[in-house]
């Protein structure tokens, strides 16, 4: 198997200054033992860390083309993020990510909704030059998306289709994928 498309992880925190390993990043070094896929993974608890940090692997990192990826794990209500206890509305964040994300699969974690408009996702995938948008229609603490995920991670590196990626998804973790209500906009 090739393995030439990375994930860049960025998780909200309520500090960036406390550094434990959260389950996020014990979840990511599993996927890379196990599976062989490479990732970064950066906190922020600002959206000014959210920018910086995305900034910073766009513009100095020469492998960015490398990481397909963007692992977004936020909390936040349907239509937007919230970081440090503000709210940001996707037409918000798909300005700040404005033609930087070309080629890119921004994919949520179940930690918020992922529940746009075909409107809402054609703007904000227009706006930002992305690929395809995933997420979750179900939030759940108790039930955290990785597995999902990491079922979804595998098969990005091996289908380019982001449909038929979502197809094998559905036909290989039917029930969680309806359970979580996978959803991808594209």
């Amino acid at each position: 198997m090739d393995q030439d498309k990375f994930i860049f992880c960025l998780e909200g925190v309520r500090d960036v200054e406390i550094t434990t390993a959260t389950l996020v990043v014990k979840n990511l070094e599993q996927l890379a033992l196990e599976q062989g896929i490479p990732s970064i993974y950066k906190s922020c608890d600002t959206i000014e860390g959210l920018v910086d940090s995305l900034s910073a692997l766009l513009y100095h990192d020469h492998n960015f083309k490398d990481y397909e990826i963007i692992y977004l794990v936020m909390p936040g209500e349907r239509n937007n993020i919230c970081l440090n206890d503000y709210y940001y509305s996707f037409e918000e964040i798909a300005e700040l990510f404005e033609g930087k994300m070309k080629g890119k699969i921004i994919h949520f974690s179940n930690a918020k909704v992922l529940d746009l408009s075909p409107e809402e996702a054609q703007y904000f995938l227009d706006i930002t030059g992305a690929t395809a948008l995933s997420g979750y229609g179900e939030v759940s603490y108790k039930l955290p998306s990785f597995a999902i995920d990491k079922a979804f991670f595998s098969l990005c590196q091996e289908i380019d289709d982001v449909v038929e990626i979502v197809e094998e998804l559905h036909q290989k973790h039917y029930a969680l994928c309806k359970l979580l209500d996978f959803r991808l906009y594209y």
